[in-house]
């Protein structure tokens, strides 16, 4: 297979950049018979939570296929792989082994193991309505760290907990299904309170490199008119500021504070233990967000249903390209985000990991994923050449996989797999990206 798209070379940034890939566990592994049960194992059960009625049970079988996917990763020339830890595998009987195993592999294969240890999978008896889980997963970290942490390195505590707040507690749309709209913000709360003392349960186990994977992107307002403004603003607080702010700032923005749960003596105490300090910060970026004003009508965006009540309605991004997936392509704005991050936060803002970056399109020969890793790619670069401190760049996804609500509807991988029979087939971003890395030496 011939990468048509091989034009210009990967532009090039300062020594010790990471380039790398992501998975998670719950969406690669399958053998849910060898761990205990998740969340998500419950929602995908109820019928009509996942659009094609699959589940993750299979998956990729890379629990037992991970020397595999190990060999591809050495042959695509990754520096890192950034995968996550199951906490449900974690729980059950000789769990930790399988882990153990696949690190082992990627340091022979000098590929740098990089554990996410919670990507959305929350054990089934758990619920981060509950303070106590914060307390859990703090345990959890150090018992992973005590097992792997003289092989890894870097770490990463939470992927994405904006998401699970809001699809997962708010509106419904995944696990555990809940929708209760803005009574879901002491879930965002415990899972950075986690983060916070997640850290200091890995600098205990004696890690110095620790960050975080958060979804942020650029929110631009329907118009200039006030009310447009003002919705777009309070969006931006919740997606973007909301788990930027404690976690850089020690604070949250004005007016959310009151509304957390706190610590008996406030959560001002809290807000000590989420801001942690971080050795770099992870940046999932996907799309910017076109905000206004309500529209008093329920709003279906991104396969999700947005309600009527919520204090601003998204609309469509017009005059860009889409993916499969009809997300909006658009790689300037990762630029403007970078840019207006470290504007917002100064020195604050730790050195920048892109820790997701990817698309969904069909085929193998796959042209406009080529097109989409390398204007992003760029972007980062604009983003660096304007002073922020950048050190790696991490494509979603490896592989095809389960992709939560949506089933196997959407493939995100640089690798396809055929479902009935698993097969792996390096698609032709794989054969870019491979080809790239070596040109870049």
């Amino acid at each position: 297979m011939i990468a048509r798209m091989a034009t210009n070379p990967l532009p090039q940034f300062p020594p010790g950049f990471l380039w790398g890939v992501s998975t998670s566990a719950h969406q690669i592994e399958g053998a849910v018979q060898e761990r205990d049960p998740s969340v998500w194992d419950a929602f995908t059960a109820e019928p009509g939570r996942v659009k094609d009625g699959s589940t993750a049970a299979v998956a990729c079988d890379h629990y037992h296929r991970y020397p595999e996917d190990v060999a591809l990763l050495a042959d695509l020339g990754v520096d890192a792989y950034r995968f996550s830890v199951s906490w449900p595998r974690v729980n059950s009987p000789g769990g930790l082994d399988f882990y153990d195993r696949l690190v082992d592999a990627l340091c022979a294969a000098g590929v740098r193991p990089i554990p996410t240890l919670f990507h959305w999978d929350l054990p089934l008896e758990l619920d981060w309505l509950n303070r106590d889980t914060a307390e859990r997963f703090a345990e959890y970290a150090a018992v992973v760290a005590g097992r792997l942490g003289d092989r890894v390195r870097k770490w990463i505590t939470l992927n994405e907990p904006a998401e699970h707040t809001l699809l997962g507690h708010a509106l419904g749309a995944h696990a555990p299904g809940r929708r209760l709209l803005f009574d879901a913000l002491p879930v965002a709360h415990h899972q950075l309170l986690a983060h916070g003392l997640a850290v200091r349960a890995l600098r205990a186990a004696g890690a110095d490199d620790i960050g975080i994977a958060n979804s942020h992107g650029p929110t631009w307002a329907a118009s200039r008119r006030p009310e447009d403004v003002e919705a777009a603003d309070f969006y931006d607080l919740l997606l973007n500021r909301l788990f930027a702010d404690p976690l850089l700032l020690g604070r949250y923005p004005d007016g959310v504070g009151e509304l957390m749960p706190g610590h008996p003596e406030g959560v001002e105490a809290d807000l000590k233990v989420i801001a942690e300090p971080l050795d770099w910060y992870g940046i999932n970026y996907y799309q910017p967000t076109r905000v206004g004003a309500p529209q008093g009508t329920e709003i279906e965006f991104g396969g999700l249903t947005l309600p009527a009540e919520l204090p601003f309605s998204v609309r469509e991004l017009e005059g860009y390209p889409v993916t499969d997936f009809g997300w909006a392509v658009v790689p300037e704005a990762l630029t403007e985000l970078l840019v207006g991050f470290r504007e917002r936060y100064g020195d604050r803002l730790p050195p920048v990991v892109i820790t997701e970056n990817g698309c969904s399109y069909e085929g193998i020969d796959d042209q406009e994923r080529i097109a989409f890793l390398d204007g992003h790619v760029r972007a980062l670069h604009r983003a660096s050449e304007q002073g922020v401190d950048v050190r790696g760049y991490f494509v979603w996804s490896l592989l095809d996989n389960f992709e939560w609500a949506e089933g196997y509807a959407r493939r995100f991988g640089l690798v396809h797999v055929d479902y009935d029979t698993l097969e792996r087939t390096p698609k032709a971003s794989f054969v870019w990206l491979r080809d790239a890395l070596r040109a870049r030496g």
